[in-house]
């Protein structure tokens, strides 16, 4: 079985004071799309943080193509050719949407995806290039957000509640973006509140409750677990 791209073992994390993840453990597999599911506040996106360094103490391992990254500085765990799309999205709101394309340097060994091949897999921004950042609708900046990870050659991404507060449609069209990343062989992990879309896309999905691991759903597993999964995501 070959190394998996993103391993992490007993992780813990806190912020300041406060404990957040207790003991987390989760592997992905070159090519795999693993999504991280829990209500607000269970330690998705801390996860993520803590991968990245973004966290405050972490103790436990956290291993990106076989190298260990807890203790390294942000920036070189970047390097290790990983693309964070944070929640906020970070478009930089007085650039245009293709500035915002060309800033975003290179990482990891992967190929980044030149400006034509994100227009033909975004046509939305191919409109809006000339378009300040912060003049793109929400759906927009959520593209112009995942773009610009994919400028960067990174081959791990990263990407939290992208289709938070969003139109069906685009909903819709993120799916399909995903979808033909992983086919180009891109590893993704997806924090995710909208069950429907991660269940399409996910070969494994994590729930996370109060910083741990409660449990691990294959695809094909779905179904029959329908009921607990309703359980521990209800509000």
């Amino acid at each position: 079985m070959s190394q998996p791209v993103l391993e992490i073992s007993n992780l813990n994390a806190w912020y300041g004071e406060s404990h957040v993840l207790h003991g987390i453990d989760l592997s992905v597999a070159k090519g795999e799309v693993v999504c991280l599911l829990g209500r607000n506040g269970a330690g998705r996106t801390s996860t993520l943080r803590a991968v990245l360094g973004l966290t405050g103490n972490r103790t436990g391992s956290i291993k990106v193509n076989g190298q260990e990254v807890i203790g390294m500085p942000t920036h070189q765990v970047a390097q290790l050719g990983i693309g964070y799309c944070p929640e906020e999205r970070g478009v930089f709101a007085s650039l245009t949407c293709e500035q915002n394309l060309l800033l975003p340097p290179k990482v990891g060994e992967g190929t980044a995806l030149s400006l034509d091949e994100i227009y033909e897999m975004f046509p939305n921004l191919l409109e809006r290039r000339n378009s300040p950042g912060g003049r793109l609708s929400g759906g927009e900046q959520q593209m112009l957000a995942i773009a610009r990870i994919l400028r960067t050659g990174a081959s791990l991404l990263l990407l939290d509640e992208i289709t938070e507060g969003l139109a069906p449609v685009i909903v819709q069209k993120l799916g399909q973006v995903v979808a033909a990343l992983r086919e180009r062989g891109f590893t993704i992990v997806l924090v995710e509140q909208n069950f429907r879309f991660a269940s399409k896309l996910a070969d494994r999905n994590y729930v996370i409750e109060h910083g741990q691991v409660v449990k691990v759903v294959a695809r094909d597993e779905l179904e029959a677990s329908q009921d607990e999964l309703k359980s521990l995501l209800g509000v």
